[in-house]
């Protein structure tokens, strides 16, 4: 038992915790932790952020796993579930069923799923995606008008030409995200980590970046070439 609640404590949880919040917790500390959000010239920063992901891996699949061990009372099915459970799975149609959430520490990239569908011009206009996992995806071209994109991983996703046009991507997570010729028009950018993302071409006319003052997007090592900035200027 006690190893177990070291496990909870490695998650910021009480002992008891419900899978659901064993989850929220492991991608809230992901996302905080994840070894590409630290500056490569910083190794001992890099090192720690390395260990700090094992700890974090190693304690959701051990209480994922006690929970897939639950008494059977806890888990009986209805006959309902049981027929949905043999049913034929709908179409990867829609991102409420994010694959590979899992971080991989040894190549600071997150371990894709064998099955990865290609999204290309999906339409997710008004769709709620907070905290959606689409890292990795290919969504090229996708429309994603009024979508709520808030807290979402989009690590290394493809969205050359997508529509994000008053999309709110408030601490999204888009690090090395391919957004060349992208519509950002009044996007929610605010609190984005947009470190290494390609904005080539990417219109950001009127999208919100921070106060009058102070930048509160994340763009170090971003490629702004001829984007259009949220003051209407090209970036040269």
């Amino acid at each position: 038992m006690k190893e177990l609640e070291k496990y909870y404590r490695v998650l910021g949880l009480e002992p008891g915790a419900s899978l659901e919040e064993v989850n929220q917790a492991y991608k809230d500390l992901v996302f905080v932790w994840h070894p590409d959000r630290f500056p490569k010239e910083n190794q001992r920063l890099v090192s720690k952020a390395q260990e700090k992901i094992k700890e974090i891996n190693l304690a959701r699949e051990k209480l994922r796993a006690l929970g897939s061990k639950a008494p059977t009372a806890k888990r009986q099915r209805s006959p309902a579930s049981t027929t949905a459970r043999h049913s034929p799975k709908p179409p990867p149609s829609s991102p409420d069923r994010p694959q590979g959430d899992r971080v991989d520490s040894r190549t600071h990239h997150r371990a894709k799923q064998p099955h990865n569908p290609d999204w290309s011009g999906a339409d997710f206009r008004r769709a709620n995606l907070r905290e959606k996992d689409l890292s990795g995806r290919q969504l090229s071209h996708a429309n994603f008008k009024h979508a709520n994109l808030q807290d979402a991983f989009l690590h290394k996703t493809n969205l050359a030409g997508a529509n994000l046009e008053h999309a709110n991507l408030f601490r999204a997570n888009l690090l090395q995200a391919n957004l060349a010729g992208a519509n950002l028009q009044h996007a929610n950018l605010i609190g984005a980590d947009l470190s290494g993302a390609d904005l080539s071409g990417a219109d950001l006319r009127g999208a919100k970046i921070g106060t009058a003052d102070r930048i509160l997007v994340k763009l170090i090592g971003a490629k702004l070439t001829l984007a259009i900035l949220p003051d209407g200027r090209i970036h040269q």
